[in-house]
């Protein structure tokens, strides 16, 4: 389990987190940006939306893997939550030239499955490794 502030400076620490668990596995290198990429929309979001950059809020990642599974992370804060089927598309037209936006977009492109649990303030992210 890694615990961030959450405050943009506690990103750097995931890096080092996911280089582990890639080590730990076995994960492959066409794979682990994938699985950086991914991790790093869903602590931003945690850290900006989810707690508001509240220093006093945390950002909690855990991982497992289960080999019909794969390699799955649950990135949860401690906001109130929110509906993701309410997002705007970021590949509509009019959202194209928004700024921000595209977070779940990329993190559902890059990993095989995600759910969003306990109202949305956590988020489930399946790679099959």
């Amino acid at each position: 389990m890694l615990k961030l502030s959450s405050c943009q400076e506690s990103i750097c620490q995931l890096e080092c987190f996911v280089q582990e668990v890639a080590a730990e596995y076995g994960i492959s290198e066409d794979r682990y940006p994938d699985i950086l990429i991914s991790l790093t929309e869903a602590v931003n979001n945690a850290i900006i939306h989810g707690n508001c950059e509240n220093r006093a809020k945390n950002v909690l990642i855990h991982h497992s893997y289960r080999k019909q599974e794969g390699l799955t992370f649950e990135i949860s804060d401690e906001g109130s939550g929110f509906d993701h089927r309410r997002l705007p598309d970021p590949t509509q037209q009019c959202n194209r030239e928004t700024l921000g936006g595209r977070g779940v977009f990329l993190i559902k492109q890059l990993s095989d499955r995600v759910r969003f649990v306990n109202n949305g303030r956590t988020v489930v992210i399946n790679f099959n490794v």
